[in-house]
């Protein structure tokens, strides 16, 4: 994940009648290389709100049972939310056999929750298959060392199992045995948006502007799917290592470990304890626990902004000042002069894009980021007017653009990491 922070996944069952502020944060430094620094923040808790849960439960024979709750059928924007989780149950020894035995060379990346490898299944049956035969899948085994663990895992089970979007990764199945937790996702060969943007590789080229749309509206159209069912779902951890690419780069949201279900009824927002990522959380929910809707606009506005400039939400390369990209560049760009907003967007595109948009498109894309990264709720657009607004952009005639000085990224802006990142994105 590069130089962001996570906040660490806390038992949301327990609740507690101190209010945030009172409670000090703590901080714990990951060693791995592409981890992050990892922190909590208590807060208040509803407890569970998810609309189908997954319960596990020991039988008298000592096996572990899962059984999913059926949740209310929706169906909205070529998607689907199921009454119940369709997936495939798989044992360890099969998973570890499609792995070869989870070696090394399988590996395709390493996060918060643990290590992704490399499998294969039988496209049909999905059932696995020897290495190298059938269907390429990811699948994520939770370290026991992991400080996310058995809840973040029952999220994922609980909403992506029952979620059937073109834009949000597919779960194919699941293992839990013992004290093993194992997730079987659909491969995305192209990995994550992060690895893209901020990866410097011989084998990854530069996103071009066009992809960069076609990405943008892919992930509004994921995150527009959740919010427009019934009872809608907060996704809480939008970014750009969280948006992976499948062969023609359209994107799919992944990872549902801290999804929650949004507030009902007349009620704006929901209360529960602080976590997701430093430099993409909205204001309002890092300050309060108070998690909106529109709490997801704010972080998808964060990665529109990594995604026209090329730098990172977050990097502590940067000069002081410029550690946080949404503090350093929105008091820049908040300007009433379109003139001077115009002019002062030249600056901040990244150059891997120069001669492939028309001014007044960039210009229309820092005004709609800007309106995401609004710090009021209730002030940023709906993410189907962010839609609209993206596809708008898309039909604007490309001009081939003048090269002009890079003042903003000549200032310390280190955006291009060198960092190893994961090839399948699915490491958090």
């Amino acid at each position: 994940m590069g130089n962001c922070s996570s906040f660490h996944v806390v038992d949301e069952s327990k609740n507690t009648s101190q209010p945030v502020h009172e409670i000090n944060t703590t901080k714990t430094i990951a060693s791995q290389s592409g981890s992050s620094t990892l922190f909590s923040t208590p807060g208040t808790s509803r407890g569970n709100s998810n609309g189908g849960v997954l319960s596990v439960s020991s039988s008298s024979a000592g096996q572990s049972q899962i059984s999913v709750v059926a949740a209310s059928d929706a169906v909205s924007l070529d998607g689907e939310i199921l009454p119940a989780a369709n997936l495939k149950e798989y044992s360890f020894n099969e998973l570890k056999r499609t792995t070869n035995n989870f070696k090394s060379d399988m590996v395709l990346g390493i996060g918060g929750f643990g290590t992704v490898y490399k499998g294969w299944v039988d496209e049909n049956t999905l059932a696995p298959s020897k290495i190298g035969s059938g269907m390429v899948v990811a699948i994520k085994k939770l370290n026991p060392d992991s400080v996310q663990g058995l809840a973040e895992w029952q999220s994922e089970v609980n909403f992506l199992g029952k979620l059937s979007h073109p834009n949000l990764v597919k779960l194919l199945g699941y293992c839990y045995e013992e004290q093993e937790l194992l997730l079987v996702y659909e491969f995305m060969p192209k990995g994550s948006l992060e690895n893209h943007l901020f990866r410097r590789s011989t084998i990854t080229e530069a996103l071009s502007w066009d992809v960069r749309l076609k990405i943008a509206i892919g992930a509004a159209r994921g995150l527009t799917f959740l919010h427009s069912s019934e009872k809608k779902i907060i996704y809480r951890d939008f970014k750009a290592s969280n948006i992976l690419l499948d062969g023609n780069y359209n994107a799919k949201i992944s990872d549902f470990g801290l999804a929650k279900q949004g507030p009902s009824g007349e009620k704006t927002h929901v209360s529960t304890r602080i976590m997701g990522t430093y430099g993409y959380a909205a204001p309002e929910y890092v300050a309060t626990g108070h998690l909106y809707v529109k709490s997801d606009v704010y972080g998808f506005g964060v990665v529109l902004l990594e995604m026209l400039t090329g730098l990172r939400a977050l990097d502590t390369r940067r000069p002081s000042e410029q550690l946080s990209l949404v503090d350093w560049l929105k008091p820049q760009l908040s300007h009433k002069s379109t003139r001077y907003l115009k002019s002062k967007t030249k600056t901040i595109m990244d150059v891997r894009m120069e001669g492939q948009y028309s001014s007044k498109a960039a210009l229309v894309a820092v005004q709609l980021t800007l309106r995401c990264l609004a710090s009021e709720p209730r002030n940023r657009p709906s993410m189907s007017e962010v839609v609209e607004v993206l596809e708008q952009i898309q039909t604007m005639q490309r001009v081939p653009q003048v090269s002009t000085p890079r003042s903003t990224h000549s200032s310390g802006g280190q955006g291009h990491s060198h960092h190893q990142l994961s090839h399948n994105g699915f490491g958090r």
